[in-house]
């Protein structure tokens, strides 16, 4: 379609794609490392403080997180119908999964404080199993959708090879959240754990750069068309030396007076911007890979320009709530108390 000749109709479905994949990226990094401190949780009896400080970290804002993962389905369900029956008629089985993960999640947060004390480790365990969940069948649904819900068994092999991956992002960010909100002996073991995922993460990331535009040509002739080439290259130049610089500063941290604990954190969020980035170049504008257009999917421009007023006043609000929590709750995880 030419850009000169697109008309307002035209660009609605632009808007509502752009929308629903800054919903999409900011799920990923915030919920990404709530979810990854649920990984990550240490499961000895001997781990309880440590446990209770991990979990005091996210308390404040883990629930409000998963927010943008309801703003990126909703917006995938209005603006987007054809679409949205595509995706969950191939992923209905992950995605009751992954929804049966974060139900676990919910209620073990709240039930670890509430039941009996000798219940607490069973209560944190589920939480665990939950976090674990919820990241593997995320993973496994982003495979599906690179290889554009194929069903053969190479299919199968990749999307789990992204579950893996998956999992393994959600721990290294929510590894360098725990390096930023926690101190001492605790901040110490985060350190480790960063500098594991942060590996395999990266393993994670080349084997899907490698596997895309090779099942999917379009993606390769996009990546490769010279001059763009030139350019769109510097995502995977800049992301891999991100993986390098946090490594070597993991490796020197911490400091003292916490110098650059936030450091690793922020250049994971840039990691996840990255990867986001790349995989948004390497679709648009197909919201299903090969078969469907965001202009063919989307609702008529009608509807979408109602919704679009809905959406004007309601993104900039959670926005607004999200940068506000944070601001609150800055600083070191204290204790975490239930009222």
């Amino acid at each position: 379609m030419s850009e000169s000749a697109m008309t307002f109709a035209d660009w609605l479905p632009v808007i509502f794609i752009g929308l629903m994949g800054l919903a999409v990226l900011i799920y990923a990094m915030l919920d990404g490392y709530d979810l990854g401190v649920g990984i990550l949780l240490p499961m000895s009896e001997d781990d309880e403080p440590q446990r209770d400080t991990m979990i005091a970290s996210i308390g404040p804002f883990w629930d409000a997180n998963e927010t943008w993962l309801v703003l990126a389905v909703g917006l995938l369900l209005i603006a987007f119908p054809s679409a949205h029956s595509v995706v969950l008629t191939n992923l209905y089985i992950p995605a009751a999964l992954m929804l049966i993960g974060l139900i676990l999640r919910g209620v073990s947060f709240d039930f670890r404080a509430k039941a009996a004390v000798a219940h607490k480790l069973a209560w944190d365990r589920t939480f665990k199993l939950g976090s674990l969940l919820t990241a593997l069948t995320q993973g496994y649904m982003l495979g599906q959708y690179v290889m554009g819900f194929d069903s053969g068994w190479q299919a199968q092999l990749f999307s789990c090879l992204s579950a893996l991956g998956v999992t393994a992002a959600y721990s290294y960010i929510g590894a360098n959240w725990l390096v930023m909100k926690t101190e001492h002996q605790l901040q110490n073991r985060a350190v480790h754990w960063a500098k594991r995922a942060g590996r395999a993460t990266f393993l994670g990331v080349v084997a899907v750069s490698l596997v895309n535009p090779l099942v999917n040509p379009g993606v390769f002739s996009r990546w490769f068309t010279f001059p763009l080439v030139m350019f769109v290259l510097l995502i995977p130049v800049v992301c891999f030396a991100a993986f390098v610089f946090n490594d070597r500063l993991l490796a020197r941290l911490p400091k003292e007076g916490d110098r650059y604990s936030q450091v690793p954190f922020f250049i994971t969020v840039l990691i996840f911007l990255l990867c986001f980035t790349g995989l948004a170049f390497s679709f648009f504008p197909d919201i299903v890979p090969d078969r469907l257009t965001i202009w063919e999917a989307a609702s008529a421009p009608e509807s979408l320009t109602f919704i679009l007023v809905g959406a004007v006043i309601v993104v900039p609000l959670i926005l607004a709530y999200t940068i506000y929590a944070y601001i609150v709750f800055n600083g070191k995880a204290t204790e975490l108390e239930y009222h």
